[in-house]
């Protein structure tokens, strides 16, 4: 009896070494390196009497978490580790040159898709402008006494976009605060009285340039137009575009830039470089009410603005 219990305890040790080879890092049973029974004389009543000649902790350990099988979830686990080949093997295969450009390839395809489904959506299979024969009257007259989005319910007049219409430069903001409101006429206030202000310092004047906003009616509390609010009346926006054609937009916060743009990095990233809509260069700067709040952005916006002058410049003279 004493050289079985020593087999078994042989064999479960050995089947422990084998499922840690395999992987396997814990078990329901523990097994410690207690000592056999040792190599005292036979007890004459070892062979009377068994359970007083095994020990207690062989005897009643549950069958079912003595078993020298591993259970076949963690087994077969290990093996399938085992039979997969060496990291090293796997990422030479993950890497080949053919595989990372099919992929690349796959990726830019989506994103030109992408691209491409975007601008359809907004003018047609088109890469540039569209060709417009409408005049701002008639999109004035489209867009006649709104009431597409709950902006109309505050309002007291809807503030259209105005200035030369056959400008090389056109100024967009975001939507009419109190003062334009009241008079229907965009950038009136003290941020309309700082945005002529920068046109002059360019040299150009107000009645020279092109100015409207993203939204044509005043949000309630001077708030940001909401999403839905901005989507409803951007198409008129693009339709003013296509029939001004101007040069060069300038578009003032982030409003303006999200929306016409469809970007949602933030202008202080995207100001300072001209970007491109449709052939036309966008130049992102802050708008003039954030000028106010924080004057020693002025020379910041004055940098942007030159960069515009000077494009300007350069598009004459050619």
């Amino acid at each position: 009896m004493i050289e079985e219990v020593r087999n078994l305890v042989a064999d479960v040790r050995e089947q422990v070494a084998y499922l840690q080879e395999l992987g396997v890092d814990s078990f329901d049973v523990a097994l410690t390196d207690a000592p056999l029974i040792g190599s005292a004389p036979e007890r004459p009543q070892a062979q009377v009497a068994p359970p007083q000649v095994i020990p207690t902790p062989i005897v009643k350990a549950p069958p079912p978490k003595i078993e020298i099988e591993a259970p076949p979830r963690k087994v077969s686990a290990g093996a399938r580790l085992a039979s997969l080949p060496s990291l090293k093997k796997r990422a030479t295969a993950s890497l080949k040159p053919e595989t990372v450009n099919t992929a690349v390839n796959e990726m830019t395809e989506m994103t030109s898709a992408a691209a491409s489904a975007n601008e359809q959506a907004i003018f047609g299979d088109i890469s540039g402008l569209p060709d417009s024969n409408e005049t701002m009257e008639q999109i004035w007259a489209d867009i006649g006494n709104c009431t597409r989005c709950p902006l109309h319910e505050g309002r007291t007049q809807i503030v259209q976009t105005v200035g030369n219409y056959q400008s090389d430069l056109m100024f967009i903001g975001e939507a009419p605060g109190a003062d334009e409101d009241a008079k229907g006429e965009p950038f009136v206030g003290r941020a309309g009285q700082l945005l002529n202000k920068i046109i002059e310092a360019i040299g150009m004047k107000r009645e020279e340039v092109c100015i409207g906003n993203i939204n044509r009616c005043r949000p309630p509390g001077n708030r940001q137009p909401t999403l839905p609010e901005a989507h409803t009346c951007k198409p008129f926006l693009l339709r003013e575009i296509a029939v001004i054609r101007p040069k060069v937009i300038v578009v003032m916060g982030n409003t303006a830039l999200h929306n016409l743009l469809d970007t949602k990095v933030g202008i202080t990233r995207m100001r300072g470089q001209f970007h491109d809509y449709y052939g036309v260069k966008v130049m992102p700067t802050f708008h003039p009410a954030y000028l106010l709040r924080d004057p020693s952005k002025k020379r910041e916006v004055w940098d942007d603005l030159k960069k515009v002058r000077d494009y300007l410049e350069s598009v004459r003279a050619t």
